[in-house]
């Protein structure tokens, strides 16, 4: 049967990949509806491609520019909606089996649970639902029966190579799950040159095309901080359990560690294609358009430990991770309006880090047993981290 989709965040890297693996499979996928956030003509692009039902914007005035695009095709009649309530209504909608994920940062998190009430096929591209929610989300998706596939290709490696009973890993001889990171593009560069690297520089991705934010997530390794957290809610698995490893070829995705001294790994093309069709196209494996891996271009694979003094980020997504409770929120939200500042110039690359810390480091009260006491952390932590950066920019 033909699976019906929604894409949330199709004008983004996942997106357009999603979209890619689509198109090469017409007889199994149709559109149901799409949503950008500013990329207005682009969307219209994808609107006249694939007559989805619905698009959505953040906003009226982006919901007008779209409009005006789609007007230029008498015959596409895609209706036009925008706001979160309206994400929040394509990610829930009867009409849709499967939600891909792939809003970036924590606006993804109210539809993407919206589709987790509604019992929703998940392709979960977005780290902050889990990150911000995790306790939450998975309870969500168990009392409704929505199934969650994982696209981050370091969760999908470790989803391909769990046991099919991937409930307990303990039972299943699972020691450990080892999560494999690029280093980024400053694996190598002198320490002291850190406080110049300027945001050109830090959206250079050495292996992947990604968007700028999650760019310089991976430059300083908070991206692989977020996806530990990740992780230990996806797979269950205690904090303790969860190893990363610098792997600068990127061509080993992830490894699980088993009782026996086996280790499995995922390995593959880095392309986030691969990824995306293994998820849609499960239980079968349906082409992605990724070329085949040729090892006898590969000179070497290399792995090593990451060094907390090149990347403090990723230590204090650990501390987050061992905390619990609502830090890991509080953590994600001082992290995106650092990059945030630092994309604009305002503050150094090692401030991300020390806008980081000193919000991990204050108290804040609020409950995150709810989506309103999510969000109410996520502001008030939103407010520190830029009243932080006010003062680091004005030194």
């Amino acid at each position: 049967m033909t699976q019906s989709l929604t894409i949330l965040g199709s004008t983004g890297s996942i997106g357009t990949s999603t979209l890619d693996v689509v198109a090469r499979h017409p007889e199994r996928f149709r559109i149901f509806a799409l949503s950008g956030h500013s990329q207005t003509a682009k969307l219209a692009e994808q609107c006249f491609i694939f007559r989805p039902q619905y698009a959505v914007t953040a906003n009226e005035a982006q919901a007008a520019e779209l409009r005006t695009h789609l007007a230029a095709a008498a015959s596409c009649q895609t209706a036009v909606l925008h706001g979160e309530q309206a994400l929040c209504d394509i990610a829930a909608a009867p009409e849709t089996d499967g939600v891909m994920a792939a809003i970036v940062g924590a606006a993804g998190l109210p539809p993407t649970l919206a589709a987790a009430r509604a019992g929703k096929t998940i392709y979960l591209a977005n780290k902050e639902t889990l990150v911000v929610s995790g306790s939450l989300f998975m309870q969500t998706a168990a009392q409704s029966g929505a199934h969650i596939l994982p696209v981050d290709s370091e969760h999908n490696a470790i989803y391909q190579v769990l046991p099919p009973e991937k409930g307990c890993l303990k039972q299943n001889g699972v020691q450990s799950i080892i999560l494999t990171a690029s280093g980024g593009p400053f694996l190598h560069t002198d320490l002291a040159d850190f406080p110049a690297i300027t945001p050109e520089q830090a959206v250079k991705h050495p292996n992947w095309q990604m968007g700028r934010k999650i760019s310089v997530d991976s430059a300083t390794m908070m991206n692989k901080g977020l996806e530990l957290i990740e992780a230990h809610w996806l797979f269950n698995c205690p904090p303790d359990k969860l190893e990363t490893v610098i792997h600068p070829q990127s061509v080993v995705h992830s490894m699980v560690r088993y009782a026996d001294g086996s280790v499995l790994a995922q390995m593959g093309t880095p392309d986030m294609r691969t990824p995306i069709a293994y998820c849609l196209g499960l239980p079968e494996r349906i082409a992605s358009g990724v070329p085949p891996l040729d090892f006898a271009t590969l000179s070497a694979l290399t792995f090593e430990t990451p060094d907390y003094r090149r990347f403090p980020c990723l230590e204090l997504a650990y501390q987050a991770m061992q905390a619990g409770g609502g830090v890991p929120c509080v953590l994600n939200a001082a992290n995106e309006i650092a990059v945030a500042a630092f994309l604009a110039g305002r503050i150094r690359f090692t401030d991300i880090a020390r806008t980081v810390r000193h919000c991990l480091e204050q108290d804040f009260s609020g409950s995150h047993h709810s989506l309103e006491g999510l969000l109410d952390l996520d502001a008030a932590a939103r407010r520190a981290a830029e009243a932080f950066v006010q003062q680091v920019a004005h030194r």
